[in-house]
């Protein structure tokens, strides 16, 4: 299979630029942009009022248009300049101040800023998703919906349209909140989700503690009845034992430690120690067997020589499993490179797959699923890492480095 993709270099910056610029926020910076030149075109065409002055037409004219412009400067500032709440108070208040000031003097042009109206109600809606606090976020809510729905009396020359604006505003400014409430139990559903991902994970992991434990704790208890047989006839040769009595019950507190302290209920296979090459090599035989999928293994001479916690296996296991199963649901027709190695005292394991044969609308290792979730936590559980992201040619990888035994413990089972 040919796995050559054109413009690679292109498509990668484009990739990029999708993640950095979601459809969300060019969509807002967009109709943003629209309502500005709206704004425009109403300015534009105002009627000036008798009495006022050139001076004053070109001083006051465009205040209308330039309020739009400070709301959607404050809208977009980072977060990290200006918090949330402090925004949505400056720009609520700012436009009452404005309306207020074009009721009583008649001066402004009798219209008003849509873009300053939209930036309103988008504040209004994250106030409703984010704000934590409920005495702020119910006082901001009156305050910036107060400001949005009071905005068409700016139309002072006009007795009529004014009130029908604003009940229209208020209609869609309850829009605004709902909208907000339920992004809120959107983004609390998915807290729990990611919170329930985790312990699952903890779990899974730590459903195989009974069959390590009792693997060393069994092989602790042989070697013990050793050394009470050898005792009489041998007595040199019990310190060795109790060595390595010593190193296997390190190993199993070690395993102990690290693994979660509750059991899974489901009883599975568990993958015993020393089965870790070939199960990777059943993983990615399998994978290829449906013949829609190439995939390849390969296993570095000091990987095949390494010594790992028997959780960690179980760990590179899972690594490679979810990494596959992410590149078969999001990568249709992509070939996949599987490399197991060891440097620096850590076994390094990659899942690298070319760019899909087919546009997927959520790369590998999916944005908004949680499978990556689970995972990471289970890597660092085992005091491991995790990377995830996209290759120059449009694909995907994800590494992950895990810790290993320094040295094996002779005569203790394996």
């Amino acid at each position: 299979m040919n796995t050559k993709t054109p413009f690679p270099a292109g498509r990668a910056r484009t990739r990029r630029l999708q993640l950095n610029l979601p459809v969300v926020s060019l969509a807002t910076y967009a109709g943003l942009a629209l309502l500005w030149l709206f704004d425009v075109m109403a300015w534009s065409s105002w009627d000036v009022p008798a009495g006022v002055t050139d001076s004053e037409v070109d001083r006051l004219g465009v205040v209308p248009l330039c309020s739009g412009l400070v709301a959607a400067l404050i809208l977009l500032l980072p977060a990290r300049w200006i918090r949330l709440e402090t925004r949505a108070w400056l720009t609520a208040l700012l436009s009452l101040a404005l309306t207020v000031f074009a009721v009583t003097t008649h001066l402004l042009p009798e219209e008003w800023s849509f873009l300053e109206l939209a930036c309103l109600l988008i504040l209004l809606v994250r106030v409703c998703r984010t704000t934590s606090a409920p005495a702020v976020a119910v006082a901001l809510v009156v305050t910036l919906g107060g400001a949005a729905i009071v905005v068409p009396y700016r139309m002072w020359g006009d007795p009529l349209w004014p009130s029908n604006f604003a009940t229209f505003i208020t209609v869609t400014a309850g829009g605004a909140i709902a909208l907000g409430c339920y992004l809120r139990s959107l983004d609390a559903r998915r807290a729990r989700a990611v919170v329930a991902v985790r312990e699952g994970e903890r779990m899974e992991l730590a459903r195989d503690l009974h069959d390590f434990i009792a693997h060393h704790v069994t092989g602790i208890v042989v070697q013990a009845d050793a050394a009470r047989a050898v005792l009489p006839i041998a007595p040199d040769q019990v310190d060795p034992i109790l060595e390595n009595i010593r190193k296997a019950g390190m190993e199993t507190l070690d395993s102990m430690r690290r693994l979660v302290r509750v059991l899974r209920e489901e009883e599975n296979r568990t993958l015993r120690p020393g089965e870790l090459v070939p199960q990777l090599a059943k993983m990615v035989s399998d994978f290829s067997s449906g013949g829609e999928q190439d995939a390849s293994l390969h296993l570095g001479t000091a990987a095949r020589a390494t010594k790992l916690a028997p959780e960690v296996e179980t760990s590179v296991q899972r690594v490679v499993q979810e990494a596959l199963t992410n590149v078969r649901r999001h990568a249709p027709g992509a070939t996949v490179a599987v490399r197991v190695d060891a440097e620096d005292d850590r076994l390094r394991v990659e899942v690298r797959n070319s760019a899909p044969r087919e546009r997927s609308a959520v790369p590998a290792g999916g944005r908004g699923g949680f499978g990556i979730v689970g995972l990471r936590e289970r890597v660092e559980a085992v005091e491991g890492t995790l990377e995830t992201g996209g290759t120059a040619d449009g694909g995907w990888r994800v590494t992950a480095a895990f810790p290993v035994l320094s040295t094996a413990v002779e005569g203790s089972p394996a």
